[in-house]
């Protein structure tokens, strides 16, 4: 069991190289035992925020404060958090037990307790078994199940993870994301996790933080994010692939093809957004005349790629076969049309 913290203040939080910055003003407060995903696009500030706060890189302006104690002070080595790599980072001549018993032995735990510790560690990632053998003789999953091993052992405040799955396979990423979820439970770990994937977020975190040019563009649950993003870019990052410009009044949306009915908040220039899977195929109200033009199988449901007449794509999610060259009707549920100020 990791020592429980309170909060993790960050306050202010900047890193610039240059002119250039990297980071701007990440300002939130983490709880104990949460699980915190920082998402975003290849640079937008995450992996310098987690870099920050392992103290590999110094902050330009800003606080980290660990239940009151001031960290961003602290050389990495006095933080004691633990740090999962997206390379693994093994030492590949040291057997998966001494990789996992590194950090125990410079922190000069008896040798007693270094054996039992590192012995739990392995069992809760189901690799006792693996003990005396070498990293080049194992897998990318098992690799990366030592790295959790050797980053837990420690009973870590903090766990920081920096993509750590981008290196599996499909099949390996999703196992391994069940085997992060059950650790940060089992074990009551506070985690702060890096990704671009979204799915990968929304399955694992307790809390998103979305980021763009080092900036935070929402803070939210997964179900915050997934249904009200407040935003067209966070909107579009969290799945809303339809996007689409025209004028906004209360009680629907027009645009080159047709008017679709709901409520609105915005008035004017508008532009709407949804996810192919609340675009309805084949009905008749609320709907305008597309041609499929791009058909692709999802074993349960088809992704249609269509084009309006004005000439926009559109993507639609249905359960029936088309082909190509197809005229179909799309239309949507007024209350899953989100509309934003362009």
């Amino acid at each position: 069991m990791s020592p429980g913290i309170t909060t993790l203040d960050l306050a202010g939080v900047s890193r610039r190289f240059g002119q250039v910055t990297a980071l701007d003003g990440l300002s939130m407060t983490i709880t104990g035992g949460e699980f915190i995903a920082l998402l975003g696009p290849s640079g937008c500030g995450k992996s310098t925020a987690l870099n920050c706060l392992a103290g590999l890189l110094p902050l330009t302006a800003g606080r980290i404060t660990l239940d009151g104690k001031r960290m961003d002070t602290q050389p990495a080595e006095r933080r004691g958090f633990g740090m999962v790599f997206q390379n693994y980072a093994l030492f590949p001549h040291l057997t998966v037990e001494r990789n996992v018993a590194f950090g125990l032995r410079m922190r000069k735990v008896p040798k007693a307790d270094v054996r039992s510790r590192v012995r739990a560690a392995l069992e809760l990632v189901h690799l006792e078994h693996l003990a005396r053998s070498h990293p080049g003789q194992l897998s990318g999953g098992q690799q990366q199940r030592v790295a959790i091993a050797r980053a837990v052992v420690l009973r870590p405040p903090l766990v920081l993870m920096d993509e750590p799955l981008s290196n599996l396979d499909a099949k390996l990423r999703v196992e391994m994301r069940t085997e992060i979820k059950r650790l940060h439970q089992e074990l009551g770990l506070t985690t702060i996790y890096v990704t671009h994937d979204q799915e990968e977020a929304l399955s694992l975190a307790d809390r998103l933080v979305l980021m763009k040019d080092g900036q935070v563009q929402q803070i939210g649950t997964p179900e915050e994010l997934y249904a009200q993003p407040v935003s067209p870019f966070v909107a579009d990052f969290m799945g809303f692939r339809n996007q689409i410009a025209g004028t906004a009044t209360d009680t629907g949306f027009t645009f080159d093809d047709g008017t679709w009915q709901g409520r609105s908040t915005v008035t004017g220039a508008a532009v709407a957004m949804c996810r192919p899977e609340d675009l309805r195929v084949d009905i008749e109200h609320n709907a305008i005349k597309v041609t499929v033009e791009v058909v692709e199988y999802h074993g349960r449901q088809f992704l249609l790629e269509v084009r309006t007449t004005s000439g926009l794509k559109l993507h639609a999610v249905c359960y029936e076969p088309h082909n190509p060259g197809d005229e179909v009707r799309i239309g949507i549920t007024p209350d899953r049309l989100l509309v934003f100020e362009p």
